[in-house]
This record gives structure tokens, sequence and C-alpha cells, in this order.
């Protein structure tokens, strides 16, 4: 019997046509990890971290997976990697950017993956979107669920819902 595990992700991009690579990785996602059983709207946000780049468009999306964290980590680095991320600067700009925000209800910390992602809280663009669709999930090391989360967050990035018409590509074969 193969176990299922559900796995939150943030997809963002700030580079080139933003929907299209959202939408591809949302497409090698399914391929390389699982289905995806729900996504967020789209938001358009301001960058975090290094503000001097273009908007971001983020997403969140629930995969269910039977890989395990680690091996989780290597499939999404290898689909940022197919659609054209280079890891030049810390949160520069870029083509994809998949993280891992929460694996079932797991606390991982590891010298290359922590889990759930030690940023989200503080987050706007992380947690709105996670808020519209998981906003009773339950944060194992804050002890809070998304909706408490968004009510003590103190960023104040401009986070934007859109409305997109993405086309899904089979990119990844």
């Amino acid at each position: 019997m193969i176990f299922m595990s559900d796995v939150y992700l943030l997809l963002g991009s700030n580079l080139g046509d933003r929907e299209k690579y959202i939408a591809d990785s949302k497409q090698c996602i399914e391929n390389e990890l699982g289905p995806i059983l729900k996504e967020s709207s789209m938001y358009r946000t301001a960058a975090w971290g290094n503000t001097n780049q273009p908007d971001f468009i983020n997403q969140v999306v629930l995969v269910s997976s039977a890989w395990k964290p680690q091996e989780v980590l290597s499939r999404i680095l290898g689909v940022e990697t197919y659609l054209g991320r280079a890891r030049i600067n810390k949160w520069g700009a870029r083509t994809i950017d998949i993280d891992i925000l929460f694996y079932a209800d797991q606390c991982i910390d590891e010298q290359n993956l922590i889990i759930p992602h030690p940023y989200l809280h503080q987050r706007n663009f992380t947690l709105i979107p996670l808020l519209e669709i998981a906003p009773d999930l339950y944060h194992p090391v804050l002890n809070k669920t998304i909706t408490e989360l968004c009510e003590h967050v103190l960023n104040d990035l401009s986070v934007q819902k859109i409305a997109l018409q993405a086309q899904l590509v089979d990119v990844c074969v």
C-alpha cells in the first residue's frame, strides 16, 4: 500500500511570462510529485527580502505525494532547473521558485530542508493564498492555524488577487 502525504507548496515567479511559468510548474509538479488537490488564486505581490526587483505572481497548491520530504525537495529543485531557475542571488529574481511550506504534520530541521517553511508566518504572500485553501491548517511549531497566523503577520507588502487564464502545456514528459 502506498502512503500519500499532503504537501503544501508555494509557487512564485517574477521573470518572463510569470503566469506561464506558474502553469508549467504545476504541470511538472503533477508529473513529478502527484496530483494537485487544491490551488489558491494567483496573487501579484511585491518582492520580499530583496525588494529592488519586479513583482511576483504567487500561488499555493496542495499536492498529494508518495515521495518522502527529501525526495520532494530534490524533485522540485529539478523542476526549477528545468524551467530555467538560476540561483545567483539570495531572494533574487527568478523564473520559478517552489517552496515546501508543509509536509503532512511533520517538523523537519535538516541542513538543506526546514519544514514547516521557516518564514511562512512572516509573509503575507504565503499566508493569504494558504488562508484561501487551508484556513484551519495547523502550524505544528507555532501551534496556530493559518487563520490565527494571518491575524498577527507584521509585513505590509502588497498582495493582490488576480484573475488569469493561463494555459497548461505539457512541458515535463
